[in-house]
């Protein structure tokens, strides 16, 4: 039997928007001085350094690339938290996949809805990407912080309903280094008109979150 989404699932379906990554310069520090007339005789014997040697300060990116976001989640994993979807998933096209991948699980088993996304998104260092996740709490209430997780890690769960079909949402961000991880998780059930429980949505979303830290911290 065939039943038509509520709304709020709907716009899931939207593509999902790219985000633009800002870049960054690193200026250079002044020239070493010019050898003395006292140091000449050292300069012959080739000890003293070229004034043009290049800096070794600049920074370097943990993170160069989004590993392939269908893969990043065990197979396993999206059989628990999506039932009836296929383990590949669908990558959401980007204009950028260096600096940002995401793919979307959905399946409709019986009257058990789930959706599913993981998103990698890339700064060019650490400070931006730290910078992006405190933005990005600003905007969420009612969480809480995940151990373990990363370099930090945030998680939240909120409940909708509309045309008294409850929807259960439950998103988990998460820093590793100069990358953002965001996993999207939610889930309804259009017999009851209920929604999964806080618990069932906040530790699947986790599980998942576990699995493309890794998939991102193993370079798969």
């Amino acid at each position: 039997m065939s039943l038509p989404l509520p709304l709020a699932l709907v716009t899931r379906l939207a593509p999902v928007a790219v985000l633009a990554t800002a870049g960054w310069a690193l200026s250079s520090g002044p020239l070493a001085a010019s050898p003395t007339a006292d140091d000449k005789d050292t300069a012959t014997t080739g000890a003293s350094a070229s004034p043009t040697e290049p800096s070794t300060t600049a920074a370097t990116k943990t993170f160069t690339a989004a590993p392939v976001p269908c893969t990043s989640v065990k197979p396993g994993t999206i059989k628990s938290l999506v039932p009836g979807a296929k383990a590949a998933g669908k990558e959401i096209p980007s204009t950028d996949t260096n600096a940002r991948r995401t793919c979307s699980w959905n399946a409709l088993k019986g009257f058990d809805y789930r959706w599913l996304d993981v998103s990698f998104e890339l700064s060019d260092t650490d400070a931006a990407a730290e910078k992006t996740y405190k933005d990005r709490l600003t905007e969420k209430s009612g969480g809480g912080e995940v151990p373990g997780l990363g370099d930090e890690a945030y998680s939240v769960v909120n409940l909708t309903t509309e045309d008294k079909q409850q929807t259960r949402e439950g998103v988990v961000l998460v820093r590793a280094s100069n990358a953002l991880v965001v996993i999207t998780y939610n889930g309804s059930d259009f017999e009851s008109k209920k929604a999964p429980s806080t618990d069932v949505i906040n530790k699947g979303a986790i599980k998942a979150a576990r699995d493309a830290v890794a998939a991102l911290e193993g370079g798969r």
